[in-house]
This record gives structure tokens, C-alpha cells and sequence, in this order.
């Protein structure tokens, strides 16, 4: 994604009650915004983000808060590959934090696949836990604006887990002598 403008958002809050500071903090968090300094925020200039930085600045109104969205242009030279590398290190963080929970999904299937605890109780749980992976890993990307180092590796070992997790199915289905949901649809 090439930049060549950014969006500059300048929050104005009330020092009390901090929860209105710390929702202002995980909402940019939450949009992939880079905090530069002293309270600005910046993130790339499109339709998307500056509509998300409109009704943040809506929703804070009420109480007592404010801001000042900006569009601005770089002026010196390597600024943005500067600003895109702290994109980067950021996501780079956030899909790192998700490889080790991949790393620990794995683990946690091969615990259950010695201990040959192949129950539908222990299928559903794994289930659920390989859907929150799915979930956080389409979040990351959403606010990867810039391609992180971490992602293609992230894809993998999210593959890694959805291929573990069809195994570990395919044993608990196998255990109560059922064909797996799969062969069910083809059947």
C-alpha cells in the first residue's frame, strides 16, 4: 500500500475520568493507528479510516471529549517509510503474540492426542479456541496496512492449526465409531 497522505487525529480529553482515555487508547489500537507522540495518532489517509476517526470523535463528544482529524503530507524525505516501519513493528508484535498462541493451540492438541482424550467435550473447546485464532488472525489483518513480516508465517501456523485440529476430529469422530462431518456431507 503506497502513502502519500496520512491522517493526523489530535484527541483533546477530559484528565477524569481516564476511561474515556483508555477508550479513545484501544479504539486507534483496535484500528491499527501508530501513536507518534504526545497524543497524536496517525494512520493511513482513506475513506475507511477517516469515517472511523469521525465517529470516534462523535462518540467521545458526549463525554466531554474532542478531537482534530487532519490530512497531512509528508515534507521530508523518508518520513513515510519511517512511519510504515512503525506500522510493521506494530502488527509484527500483535501476529508474534498470535504465532506463540498457535504454538500453545498445537501443544494443547498433542496433549489431548497422547493422552487419547478424544471426546466431543474436548473436540468442541478446541473448537471454540481454533475459532478465536481465526477471529484475532482476520483482526491483525485488518489493520496490517502495510504487509508485517509476521503475516505469511501467521497464515501458516494458522494452517498448521486447522490442519491439527481436522486430526484431532477425525480421532473423536473415529473413537465413537462415527464418520467424520465431512464424510457425513458426502454421504
Amino acid at each position: 500500500m503506497a502513502v502519500s497522505d496520512w491522517l493526523l487525529f489530535l484527541p483533546h480529553l477530559p484528565s477524569s475520568p481516564s476511561s474515556l482515555r483508555v477508550l479513545v487508547w484501544r479504539r486507534m489500537r483496535a484500528a491499527g493507528a501508530v501513536g507518534l507522540q504526545n497524543g497524536v495518532w496517525i494512520l493511513p489517509a482513506d475513506p475507511d479510516q477517516e469515517r472511523f476517526l469521525r465517529d470516534l470523535v462523535a462518540e467521545i463528544a458526549p463525554q466531554g471529549g474532542n478531537g482534530q482529524i487532519f490530512r497531512a503530507t509528508p515534507l521530508q524525505a523518508g518520513a513515510p517509510e519511517d512511519i510504515v516501519e512503525r506500522f510493521r513493528a506494530d502488527r509484527d508484535e500483535d501476529y508474534v503474540e498470535f504465532r506463540g498462541r498457535c504454538a500453545d493451540f498445537l501443544a494443547e492438541l498433542a496433549r489431548e492426542t497422547e493422552r487419547r482424550n478424544f471426546t466431543f467435550a474436548e473436540l468442541e473447546e478446541n473448537e471454540q479456541d481454533l475459532q478465536k485464532l481465526v477471529g484475532w488472525l482476520r483482526k491483525i489483518r485488518a489493520r496490517d496496512f502495510f504487509e508485517g513480516r509476521q503475516a505469511a508465517p501467521s497464515e501458516e501456523d494458522l494452517a498448521r492449526c486447522q490442519g491439527a485440529f481436522e486430526e484431532f476430529t477425525r480421532a473423536v469422530y473415529a473413537r465413537a465409531g462415527l464418520a467424520p462431518p465431512d464424510e457425513d456431507a458426502g454421504a
